[in-house]
Order: C-alpha cells, then structure tokens, then sequence
C-alpha cells in the first residue's frame, strides 16, 4: 500500500532535513512596522537579484500583518533597489486615477472622496506613502492596476473610457460600444460574486449578443488601428484596446463563474483573468522607461509560479505561472504565511454589499508537509522570518514542502517550485475594519 509507515518514516525525514537547510537560510526580521528602518531586509536584495518584478504575496486577504509586511518591502524595494512600479490586483482602466494621484495630482482629500471606497484593504497605506515619496523622489514611483474591471463586478469601468475615445476618435463606432454598455449596466455589481449570478439570470441570446459586441469591438479598435493613431495619438490608443481587452477578458470571467457556482464549467477556465493580469504586467513594463522594476502585490494564489488544483482537478494557471513562463528569472515570486493565529475566511453571499461575507477564523496546527510546518521544525516559528526557496528545490534528494496555508485551509502544491521566497509571521490577525 502507498501510505506505509515506511513512507511516512520518509517523508517525516525528508521535511525535518528541509526544516534544517530552512534554519541555516533564513533571514530573522526585526519588526513588520514599516516606519521602522530597513536594514534588516537586506538579506532580500541577493534573494532577488536582477529581477524587473517582485511579486508578494498572501495566503489570505485581510490580514493585518501581510499588510504591513507588504508595505515594509515595497518602501525597501523603491527606497533601497531603485523599483519605480507598482503593480496591484486592482482594475487596469482605474488604475489610471490613482496613478495620477500619488503623482501629486490633486489635494490629499480627493483619495478619500473619489477613489477610498474602489480601493482594496492593504492599499490606502502604501498608496499615501508612494505620494509622500514622490513629492521629493528624483525618480517618481507610478501606479499601474493589472486586474480586470471593479474586481471582475462590471464592465462599465472599462467601456466608458472607451466610449469617450471612439466619441473623439471614431464617433460611427460609438455605438457598439454604447449598446454593450446598456446591458452590462443590468448586472453590473461590486464584484465579479454578485456580477456573475446576475448575468446568469439575462436570457441566453442576451449574453450572447453582449460577448459579440464586445469581440466586435476589440476587432473594430485593432483593424482602425493606424487611424485612431493618427487621430489620438499611440498612447490613447494602447490604452483604450487594452480596456476593451480586459472588457472582453471579464465577459468570459462572467461565463466561467456562472458555471463553476452552478457545479459545472470546464476545468481551469477562470484562468482568463489570471492571463490578462499577466498580460497587463507585461504591458506596463513593455511601455515603461528603460530599467523599470515592478512590485506586484497579489493573493499567493495568483503569484506562485506553479497551477492551481483542488482535490486533483485543475482549476487555474496563475498569473504567477504565464509571469514566470515569459521573464524566468526576471519574475520572484515572494510567498507570505502566517504559522498560527487567524485568518478571514471567505463565503459566498448575495445579500451583502460584495457578494460574499467575511468569517474571522482560527488557523489550526500547521499541517505535517506543509511549509508552515518546515518553519515551526525549524525553530522560526516564533519570529518573522524570510528564505530563499531557489536553491532548496530538491536539494539532498529530498522533496520539499507539499502544500502552503491558503485561508483556513491548504494549497497542496510544490512549495519551492511554486515560490521563489517564503516570507512567515508567527500570527496572524484580520483587519479591524473591513470596509465590506
């Protein structure tokens, strides 16, 4: 049989020879506040070398300290290795607006009144930083969003700026892009959890006619393409297919959720939105000055190099995964975890404001095989703690960790093919204030 006691006599001694290569290459930080001076992360300037993205990471949202710990490496990461991007899950056509403001565009007040209620917990922090920095900076740090629409909830974020473009550009298709946002205002929500049940409820030629006047119009913007250059120039331009991209990678989402919430849906289809972070990644460094450096921050679950499965079944190719395949070395990927304390667990509901609720939860033990375990073995379990994952794949013969804390639960994956660091904290906590 597979699980004999021999087995397990093995794999037990394969982690506990992991936990010790752990203990000799780790790093012991001093604190999460990110007042407090950065020298202590020194040790992740050689773990990244040459990278053009730092990508970090969470096993959860809401969590006070991966917060703090992403704030404290990206002020390490532009004050001490020169990046000057930031990155973030959040809409690639919002992401303009607020790039304009932590470049000092308007008065301080304007965050809270036009943009707080769009951005994600984790952000406001370091988005006031970024336009403290930048008053004084001799090379400014720019904001981009990666992600699809109002976290996949509508598509008018997208196609309204578009609208405006044609109505200078090229007024004879304004109104395909007009009849697209008719039906898209009737089930547009907060999120893709309450945008995709209610488009599930539009009839099927409804939603069909919808995803064909959205491929018609990214068709229409490619095929006018040296005229709408030469009428508004090549970075409106750039701009505005990439919206009506995101417009057509978030119809898709649409589909692929209602199918997954329904039971069904083919295996891995959700993975559109993660190719098009990706790909808006890749867009931003393509059109950035010479040298520019990207920190992205994301759910571990978006950035680790490796699929996402569930039970054995496929269900995404992560960002992480398409980042790794088009830059290799160029992307690092720097997992977060947390040993013990808490976690907000995540569940599905119409009702609030969202689409889903928010459950303060207990994390248990770490589980044997896991990397919260292989931390716990190695005696860091205590403290914050930061190593390099490179040179750990498949060292002395012996596999690594199998599977990392994602909420409550585990993503069985390999750990150090997955992520290139692991960054741990000994507890974790969820966010006061919600904002939900």
């Amino acid at each position: 049989m597979p699980d004999t006691h021999h087995d397990r006599h093995q794999a037990a001694d394969g982690g506990s020879r992991f936990a010790g290569r752990l203990r000799e290459r780790a790093a012991v930080l001093r604190t999460l506040d990110p007042e407090e001076p950065l020298d202590d992360l020194e040790p992740l300037r050689a773990l990244i070398g040459d990278a053009r993205v730092v990508a970090l990471g969470e096993n959860s949202h809401f969590v006070e300290e991966f917060g703090l710990a992403r704030e404290r490496v990206l002020r390490f990461l532009v004050q001490r290795c020169g990046f000057t991007a930031l990155a973030f899950e959040f809409g690639f056509s919002e992401g303009f607006a607020l790039d304009a403001w932590v470049q000092g565009e308007g008065v301080e007040e304007d965050f809270a009144r036009q943009t707080a209620a769009a951005v994600p917990i984790g952000l406001s922090g370091p988005l006031h930083w970024l336009r403290r920095h930048n008053r004084t900076a001799t090379l400014p740090v720019r904001f981009a969003g990666v992600d699809v629409p109002a976290a996949g909830g509508s598509l008018l974020p997208a196609l309204a700026p578009v609208a405006e473009y044609l109505r200078e550009v090229d007024p004879d298709g304004l109104p395909l892009v007009q009849d697209a946002m008719k039906t898209a205002e009737r089930f547009g929500a907060a999120s893709m959890a309450l945008a995709a049940p209610a488009w599930s409820r539009m009839g099927t030629d409804e939603q069909d006619a919808l995803s064909a006047a959205l491929v018609r119009l990214r068709i229409r913007l490619r095929a006018m393409e040296p005229l709408y250059v030469e009428r508004g120039g090549r970075r409106a331009y750039d701009i505005a297919l990439r919206r009506a991209e995101a417009a057509c990678h978030t119809d898709h989402q649409f589909r692929a959720m209602a199918a997954l919430y329904a039971g069904g849906g083919s295996p891995a289809d959700t993975s559109s939105r993660e190719v098009f972070m990706a790909d808006s990644v890749r867009w931003l460094l393509d059109r950035a000055a010479p040298g520019t450096r990207v920190v992205l921050p994301a759910h571990n679950a978006h950035i680790q190099r490796t699929s996402v499965s569930f039970d054995g079944r496929l269900t995404g190719l992560p960002m992480g995964l398409h980042l790794s395949h088009a830059l290799g070395e160029d992307y690092f990927a720097l997992g977060m975890t947390s040993v013990r304390g808490r976690t907000a667990e995540m569940h599905l509901d119409e009702k609030t404001a969202f689409g889903f609720r928010v459950e303060d939860t207990a994390l248990g033990t770490p589980e044997p095989g896991s990397v919260e375990a292989a931390v716990e073995e190695a005696g860091l379990g205590s403290g914050i703690s930061l190593a390099g994952l490179r040179d750990l794949r498949g060292a002395d013969g012996s596999g690594g960790p199998d599977r990392i804390r994602m909420q409550s639960g585990y993503l069985h994956t390999p750990v150090t093919e997955a992520f290139d660091g692991i960054l741990s904290v000994p507890s974790s906590t969820v966010v006061d204030d919600l904002g939900l």
